[in-house]
């Protein structure tokens, strides 16, 4: 029996609200909300319309003059890139992953570090951009590589704070893989602390986020720690 195994066997106590969770609102834990929240929209000509007549109002309220020749098509590509930065909210986590979980009996710690995520501070609508590394230990079952960092994608193309991020993408690997545990870090340059306010660029911002053995055990969580640090 793997080390690994062993560890989870000793502390795993089942409990189905575990780790899943996000906030409470009374009435009840709710669950992270991994579906879709709208249909595609890039070529909704009505949604179109309606964010370019808001561009041209802003464009105005800026002083500028949204009939100068260099701004005549900025509210079409301003809208139709704000919906591009958004498309996470286009996707579920079930359709991207889709039958891409394999049995197999394998429970060492799986890694994929330096995934590239770009994405939308909610506060002031500016990005922030950096490195996700997703590590997790199976329990019978497997999940294709890539399909790590398409759930990354998905979380980090939505109007986004780093810390809920984190947490998003560690939750939606638990639940939908149920691995013996999920751990993940981000590691991200915000310009909402660059362009604006602190003005301090070369600074960075790292969010970690750990479920099952990766909570429980010091040594697991360790191991990710040191992997995904390698040959840095």
């Amino acid at each position: 029996m793997s080390d690994n195994l062993k560890a989870y066997q000793d502390n795993h106590i089942e409990n189905e609200d575990e780790e899943i969770y996000e906030r409470s609102n009374g009435k009840g834990k709710e669950l992270v909300d991994f579906k879709k929240k709208r249909e595609p929209l890039i070529h909704n000509h009505e949604v179109l319309n309606t964010m370019q007549s808001s561009v041209k109002t802003l464009l105005s309220s800026l002083g500028e003059d949204p009939e100068r020749e260099g701004l005549l098509k900025t509210p079409l590509r301003m809208s139709k890139a704000l919906l591009f930065f958004t498309q996470g909210y286009e996707q579920s986590v079930d359709e991207v992953i889709g039958e891409a979980i394999f049995n197999e009996n394998h429970h060492e710690m799986v890694v994929v570090r330096d995934i590239d995520i770009f994405s939308l501070c909610e506060h002031h609508m500016v990005p922030f951009h950096g490195k996700c590394h997703i590590g997790y230990i199976p329990d019978q079952k497997v999940l294709g590589l890539s399909k790590l960092a398409r759930v990354a994608e998905i979380f980090a193309r939505r109007l986004q704070v780093q810390e809920r991020l984190t947490r998003q993408i560690a939750q939606a690997i638990q639940a939908h893989l149920n691995p013996m545990g999920v751990a993940v870090v981000i590691e991200a340059s915000h310009m909402c602390m660059v362009m604006r306010g602190v003005q301090k660029p070369g600074a960075s911002t790292v969010t970690s986020s750990v479920c099952g053995i990766f909570e429980k055990d010091s040594r697991t969580r360790a191991e990710f720690f040191s992997l995904i640090k390698s040959n840095k």
